[in-house]
């Protein structure tokens, strides 16, 4: 082979070792091993943040296998422990240390007084209505069912004003407890929700497919999955030290035990060693959150190599594939550059086995690429139909070279005609002849310098024509008249054997050629002798003399039976066509 030829098939070489080095790396995984650890310390800032179970929410729709779905409920279990632990720092703040109120909140701080002690002067009214009815009877029951409808509705209106001064109040920032009861409260209602409207898992992710489109595709949506996981485990991380942080300072400041045990210090330890507990709580869910989190990522990560593990084997299949088509292709057309002019019939064997390797491997890398359909015959029987319509020409061109290379087929040096087009057969490929043309049989027979190409489907819907002789012979004729007043038998036996002297030989040869090509469907036998016709004419007698010639000789042969004939008949007028 050339030094490009050994370059292509080095490189080919040198991509293939790579994807087989790849594949041993990224095997021996077990990309479902279950990996939950667990975790402990920690603590927060009391403030209610929601975005840990919103993450933990967030992460476990991408759960697909029982171990990652394990991993979500604990993950999600976790991050709700810790958002109420939240709500209720939250709440325990605001009630120890109530923010001081902004000037604009105070006027709608003292309506919201007023509102309420409206509420529970009302509320106190029905409760006294509603006893003293319980005992009354008569005229005295319907009065008192009257008072106490028109208290109910009046504890109706004093409760809408109440709700619409709370509302007014959290707006304007006056009560932060009011504010963390009803972010509480959605977070329960939402929790309620999520648990009512809980869907099916996903489709698995085919991490461990057989084809090179679905692997790399598993590849990329896990390398989005690892990211996500990796960045929820980073802010768990990061929201656990600073519960740390907080937890030891509020340690830090926590009353000693040698200070006056008097009612204020106690409260104030109560409310320390309450709040610690829970910033250590809070702390221990989101260490173990981030600890679930490193674990699920983990999985994904085996299951990243695993895909990667795929991708590099069906590569390597691929290069593989291409690796032996080349070399089978380079071997093939070294042994059509070697062979013979006398095994050029075996030439277009070696083609046709060349193409049917590619053939194979296109096919093979195809299904690497894209993998078995699954309702293979239907798919290759739908496929094969479409084909052969949209390819016909093509295919009865392929079938037309297995004709052509049977045994009334037609060679390379034979010369045919075909679709009125006559000449030297130059090339026979697989799906096309080449002529080299040349005039008419009846002419000269020399070549015209035009190559024409015929696709090889003449061979299935049409006809040829074939001489089936090496010496390319053919009947000639040429005419002569003979003046009726001379002697015009001595004449036609003299032209009879001119013409039987001149064509003696090659009609010897072309009768034996002849044979050999037909006996095989036992024809009679025939002669290649001359034969004169004799007509009388206005002008004299007429004889035609046919005998065989080869074609490339025609000319040549009836110039010298002219000039002999012109010889014979110097002496004597005569007329010849």
């Amino acid at each position: 082979m050339s030094t490009r030829s050994w370059l292509t098939l080095g490189l080919l070489l040198a991509l293939a070792a790579g994807a087989g080095a790849a594949t041993y790396l990224t095997g021996g995984v077990d990309p479902l091993q279950p990996m939950l650890r667990r975790g402990a310390a920690a603590a927060a800032p009391p403030v209610v943040d929601q975005s840990p179970l919103q993450t933990a929410r967030l992460v476990a729709a991408l759960a697909t296998t029982g171990d990652e779905q394990d991993l979500s409920r604990e993950m999600v279990r976790l991050a709700d422990h810790e958002v109420d632990l939240a709500f209720a720092d939250a709440l325990r703040e605001a009630k120890a240390h109530p923010a001081p109120l902004p000037p604009q909140a105070r006027a709608l701080a003292a309506h919201l007084d007023s509102c309420d002690a409206a509420v529970s002067a009302d509320q106190a009214i029905v409760k006294g209505v509603t006893a003293a009815l319980a005992d009354a009877h008569g005229a005295k029951a319907e009065e008192l069912q009257g008072e106490l409808e028109l208290a109910q509705a009046q504890l109706a209106i004093d409760q809408d004003a109440f709700d619409d001064a709370r509302e007014d109040l959290n707006r304007a920032g006056g009560d932060p407890l009011g504010r963390i009861q009803h972010l509480l409260d959605e977070h329960e209602a939402a929790q309620h929700t999520a648990d009512a409207t809980a869907t099916a898992a996903p489709a698995p992710i085919a991490f461990n497919a057989s084809d090179l489109v679905t692997e790399v595709r598993s590849w990329i949506v896990l390398r989005q999955h690892a990211q996500l996981l990796s960045d929820a485990r980073a802010d768990a991380t990061s929201l656990a030290a600073s519960l740390v942080a907080a937890h030891n300072a509020l340690e830090s400041k926590a009353p000693s035990d040698t200070a006056p045990a008097d009612t204020a210090n106690q409260a104030a330890a109560a409310e320390a060693a309450a709040a610690t507990a829970s910033l250590a709580k809070r702390s221990g869910d989101e260490q173990d959150l981030a600890d679930a989190y490193g674990s699920w990522l983990a999985i994904v990560s085996a299951q990243q190599r695993t895909a990667l593990h795929g991708a590099s084997r069906s590569a390597l299949w691929i290069l593989l594939t291409v690796v032996v088509v080349y070399i089978s292709s380079r071997l093939i057309d070294r042994s059509l550059t070697a062979a013979s002019p006398e095994q050029r019939g075996r030439q277009a064997v070696r083609v046709a086995i060349r193409f049917a390797i590619q053939l194979i491997g296109a096919a093979l890398i195809l299904f690497v690429v894209f993998g078995t359909p699954s309702q293979t015959p239907t798919i290759l029987g739908l496929a094969g139909a479409g084909l052969t319509v949209a390819l016909k020409d093509f295919i009865l061109a392929f079938l037309g070279w297995f004709v052509l290379m049977g045994r009334n087929g037609i060679r390379v040096g034979d010369w045919v005609e075909i679709k009125g087009v006559g000449g030297e057969v130059v090339e026979i490929g697989l799906f096309r002849t080449v002529l080299l043309e040349t005039g008419s049989w009846t002419d000269s027979g020399h070549p015209t310098g035009r190559r024409v190409t015929f696709v090889n489907s003449y061979a299935v819907e049409g006809h040829y024509f074939n001489f089936s002789t090496s010496g390319r012979w053919l009947w000639d004729e040429l005419k002569v008249v003979v003046p009726a007043g001379g002697d015009v038998r001595r004449m036609i036996d003299a032209i009879q054997a001119m013409v039987s002297a001149e064509t003696e030989a090659n009609g010897r040869i072309a009768e034996q050629e002849w044979q050999r090509a037909n006996s095989r469907y036992r024809v009679k036998a025939f002669s290649t002798a001359p034969a004169l016709q004799v007509r009388p004419t206005p002008e004299g007698i007429e004889v035609v003399a046919r005998y065989m010639t080869r074609a490339h000789e025609r000319q040549e042969v009836r110039t010298r039976l002219y000039q002999q004939i012109v010889d014979l008949l110097h002496d004597t007028p005569a007329k010849t066509a």
